[in-house]
C-alpha cells in the first residue's frame, strides 16, 4: 500500500512530468469507476500536485490570457477558475504520463494534452480501492503530516493521549491517520523495530514519557538522526524517540527515491536492502486486531491477539503436519480416544463409539471406492424395488399401505430372491385371502343358478 513517502513521490512525479505541459479539454473518467465525475473542461490549463500525509491534491489551473475571459462564443461549460482534485490511493494507486496509444489498462481518470499524438496524465488503480474528490480539500479528520508538519504532528499526539485511540496497541495506533497521517504498514514495523518496542504494548504507556521532553532537545535528536547513516539502528537511550522516528524514517525513504515510485522503472532493490524488519527473513509476523500483518522481533507484547496466528508460519505448514486440534474460537477438539473412553464410562450413548469408527473408516476410503459403493447401493435398491413388485404384489392383491421408501428404511438391504420371515408370512396370508375371494366368486354363480331352478319348478307346479 502506498504510504506517506510514496504519495509525496507521486506529487513530485506529476510536477516533474507536467512541468511546462499544457492540458486541454474535459477530464475523462473510465466507465467502470464508481468515483465521481470531474466537472472540469478548459481549452488550456496546467496541472500541479502537492501531498499531505496519505493524500495528494492536483490543482487544475486555467491559463488566463487577454482573450480567454472575454472570448466571443466561449463555451458555457468552460472552467475559468482553478479546481482542486484530492486523491487517496487506497492499495494500488499511482500516476502515469504516457502517449495516448500506451494508455494503461486501469487508467480511471485521464487528463489530455492538445497536440497530436496526444499525451495523457492518468490515475491508475488496479484494485480500485482509491478515490478522488473534485473541489475537495484535505480531509479534516486527518492529523498533520508526519514529514512536513512535524511540530504540529508531535503536539497533536501528546496533547490527545487521553483519547481512546491510545488504549489500543501501539502498532494499531500508529495506523490511525487522525494522529499519524502518513504512517503505514512497513513504516510502523521499521520504527518499532529500531526502538525495540513490542508492537502490542499499550500506546499510552509508550508515549506518556515523552511529554517532559523539551522541543529543543527533540529538534537536536531529530537533526542527529537525519545526519546519521540511513538504516542504522539506534542503541543510545538518549536518542530519537518514537515520534521523532515517525518523522525521520519516512524522510530516509524519500532520500532513496521512495519504493522506486517511478512506475516505468519498478526497481525496488534499494528499498528492499534498506528494510530491517518488514518482510525480512528471521522476523516474526502476527495479524493485529484489524487483520493487518505486523512484523517484529522478540516478544509481541501483552496485548497480542491470542487466537490469531502468523500468516507466514501458516503458509509454511505442510498438509501432513497441519494441526487440526483447534477450532476457530481457539478451543481444543476432543480426540477420538477421549470420545471412546467417555462413551465407555456411560456418560454418552454407546452409539458414539460406532459413529467415531464410521467416520474413521469413511475418511480412509478413497473417492473411487466411495463411487463404486454408491453404484452398488443404487443397483441393490433397484433390485429391491423389482423384488417388491414381483413377489409382494400377486394378482388380485390390494396395494399395500407400506411404501417403498419405508421398506428401504425398515431393515438392511437384501440380495435378489432373499425374503425375511415377516414378508413370507405376509405373502402367505395375502395368497390365502386371494384363494378365499376366488372361492367366493366361483360359488356365487352356482347359488344364483340354484335360485333360478327352484323358481321355475314353482311356476310349473
Amino acid at each position: 500500500m502506498p504510504e506517506g513517502p510514496e504519495l509525496h513521490m507521486a506529487s513530485l512525479f506529476v510536477n516533474r512530468m507536467c512541468e511546462g505541459v499544457v492540458f486541454s479539454g474535459a477530464v475523462e473518467k473510465s466507465e467502470v469507476s464508481k468515483s465521481p465525475d470531474v466537472p472540469f473542461a478548459c481549452d488550456a490549463y496546467r496541472v500541479r500536485a502537492a501531498s499531505r500525509g496519505k493524500e495528494v491534491r492536483l490543482t487544475l489551473t486555467p491559463i488566463k490570457s487577454d482573450e480567454t475571459p472575454k472570448m466571443a462564443g466561449a463555451k458555457a461549460d468552460q472552467n475559468l477558475e482553478p479546481m482542486d482534485v484530492v486523491f487517496r490511493f487506497g492499495m494500488s494507486g499511482f500516476f502515469r504520463f504516457t502517449p495516448e496509444n500506451e494508455l494503461p489498462k486501469h487508467a480511471h481518470l485521464r487528463f489530455y494534452t492538445p497536440e497530436e499524438p496526444r499525451r495523457v496524465l492518468s490515475y491508475v488503480d488496479v484494485r480500485r480501492f482509491g478515490s478522488w474528490h473534485p473541489n475537495g480539500t484535505w480531509q479534516p479528520d486527518r492529523g498533520p503530516c508526519i514529514m512536513f508538519e512535524y511540530e504540529s504532528f508531535r503536539e497533536n499526539v501528546l496533547s490527545n493521549l487521553s483519547d481512546k485511540a491510545f488504549d489500543r496497541p501501539i502498532c494499531e495506533t500508529l495506523l490511525n491517520q487522525k494522529f499519524f497521517n502518513g504512517i503505514g504498514n512497513y513504516l510502523r514495523a521499521e520504527i518499532l523495530y529500531r526502538l525495540d518496542i513490542p508492537p502490542f504494548m499499550k500506546a499510552r504507556t509508550v508515549l506518556e514519557g515523552l511529554r517532559s521532553q523539551s522541543m529543543e532537545d527533540d529538534k537536536a535528536a531529530v537533526q542527529e538522526e537525519l545526519e546519521a547513516k540511513p538504516g542504522t539502528k539506534s542503541e543510545d537511550d538518549s536518542g530519537p524517540d518514537l515520534l521523532s522516528l515517525c518523522h525521520t524514517v519516512p524522510l530516509e525513504v524519500l532520500k532513496m527515491g521512495g519504493k522506486g515510485y517511478d512506475p516505468e522503472k519498478k526497481d525496488y532493490s534499494v528499498f528492499k536492502s534498506w528494510l530491517q524488519c518488514y518482510y525480512v527473513d528471521g522476523m516474526q509476523s502476527l495479524r493485529d486486531h484489524n487483520g493487518r500483518t505486523m512484523w517484529f522481533k522478540g516478544d509481541p507484547g501483552p496485548m497480542a491477539p491470542k487466537a490469531l496466528k502468523s500468516p507466514k508460519a501458516k503458509k509454511r505448514v505442510k498438509k501432513e503436519e497441519h494441526d487440526y486440534t483447534e477450532t476457530k474460537k481457539g478451543g481444543k477438539k476432543k480426540s477420538t480416544k477421549e470420545k471412546v473412553a467417555k462413551a465407555a464410562k456411560g456418560t454418552k450413548k454407546p452409539t458414539v463409539e460406532r459413529k467415531v469408527a464410521q467416520r474413521r473408516s469413511a475418511s480412509k476410503r478413497s473417492r473411487s471406492t466411495q463411487k463404486e459403493e454408491e453404484e452398488e447401493e443404487e443397483e441393490e435398491e433397484e433390485e429391491e424395488v423389482y423384488l417388491f413388485k414381483e413377489n409382494a404384489k400377486p394378482k388380485g392383491r390390494r396395494k399395500s399401505s407400506t411404501s417403498v421408501a419405508q421398506r428401504k428404511s425398515s431393515g438392511p438391504k437384501r440380495t435378489r430372491g432373499a425374503q425375511s420371515g415377516h414378508e413370507e408370512a405376509e405373502t402367505a396370508q395375502t395368497n390365502k385371502r386371494g384363494m378365499r375371494r376366488k372361492s367366493i366368486s366361483t360359488a356365487e354363480p352356482q347359488r344364483r343358478s340354484g335360485r333360478a331352478t327352484r323358481g321355475s319348478v314353482r311356476q310349473t307346479s
